[in-house]
């Protein structure tokens, strides 16, 4: 695999404006979704994002392809700043950067034909004639289990998993580089998430793709992602290879996620580490460290003063004053 990224984000930050109050005292605020985020994505792997819903995934993703513009931060594709593409650029590189969002009915055009639907990027790009793109149709079509004659049928003909089939064939339909699953498999039942998830390894073996998974499961992220970062209220609080943070989570909000997984044999059961309130809203997060307040082994240091993401082994880091169950506190940072 190679050393070099091929998506780094910078520094990314993302507000919302929203209103608050009654109408005789109403006033703005910002809901901050992204906080000064950072991470980088090596080609070929599948780069898990995880959290609870509201954490902002999602957000990352739309900004990384600029279907939100972020306020802040760069994302850098291949060498190039795409926040710093006209709009001609943008499009070209648009070929090379796609996306499978979440619920594949909505995503769908109920009133296109399934043949029109993935062919519809290939159309706007222009990159094959009519030809050429019925070939392709069909090479897509062989690809993600499908059949011929289902390019003649409407998206409500299909079943859930055979819909998210076909959006994994308009996202491969321009050959791109990088595809961003964005809680690909949450809408499906289980034995079908498990076909949809094999099928995306199979692809990323045949292909050469790298992958974004973004994803709230943890058993899915384990079964497909190489390295996985776990975001708390807009920010990455821990990030390493699969086997390490599964191994030896040291991020106490990691570690109260993976003590909340189910397991199969009960006699085999592990000790649940519950978290004590909610959320805080994104209007108006914590001071210091935004998870002390479910923190619990929150000190003085946690309340007043917010962690930077360190390296507290190698190639694993985390943004804790008093990281792993030993409490060591750290004293570099990145």
């Amino acid at each position: 695999m190679n050393n070099s990224p091929i998506l780094s984000v910078k520094g990314l930050r993302k507000y919302y404006p929203v209103s608050v109050g009654n109408w005789l005292a109403r006033k703005r605020v910002m809901v901050k979704a992204l906080e000064y985020l950072n991470l980088e994505v090596l080609p070929g792997e599948t780069f898990g994002i995880v959290g609870e819903s509201g954490c902002g995934k999602s957000t990352l993703g739309r900004c990384i392809l600029r279907l939100e513009e972020p306020d802040q931060g760069q994302v850098i594709f291949n060498g190039v700043d795409v926040g710093q593409c006209d709009p001609k650029q943008l499009r070209a590189l648009r070929q090379q950067m796609q996306i499978i969002f979440q619920d594949p009915y909505s995503s769908l055009d109920p009133r296109h034909l399934v043949g029109r639907i993935i062919s519809e990027p290939l159309i706007v790009h222009r990159v094959m004639n009519k030809k050429d793109r019925n070939a392709r149709l069909a090479d897509l079509m062989q690809m993600v289990g499908l059949l011929p004659e289902h390019l003649d049928r409407y998206p409500h003909e299909f079943s859930g998993g055979q819909r998210q089939r076909i959006c994994i064939a308009r996202a491969l339909a321009l050959n791109p580089k990088l595809v961003i699953a964005d809680e690909a498999v949450s809408a499906l039942d289980v034995s079908i998430q498990a076909q949809t998830l094999n099928l995306l390894v199979d692809l990323q073996n045949q292909l050469g793709l790298t992958y974004l998974f973004i994803s709230h499961d943890l058993s899915v992220v384990r079964h497909i992602c190489d390295r996985l970062a776990v975001m708390y209220l807009g920010r990455i609080v821990e990030q390493t290879a699969k086997n390490k943070l599964y191994a030896k989570p040291l991020h106490p909000y990691t570690q109260a996620l993976l003590s909340s997984v189910p397991v199969v044999n009960p006699q085999h059961g592990k000790q649940q580490m519950i978290l004590e309130g909610d959320v805080p809203s994104p209007l108006n997060p914590p001071a210091g460290c935004v998870f002390h307040p479910r923190c619990p082994r929150k000190y003085d240091r946690c309340i007043h003063e917010p962690p930077r993401l360190a390296e507290i082994e190698p190639g694993h880091l985390a943004a804790c004053h008093y990281p792993g169950p030993d409490e060591n506190p750290v004293r570099s940072a990145i």
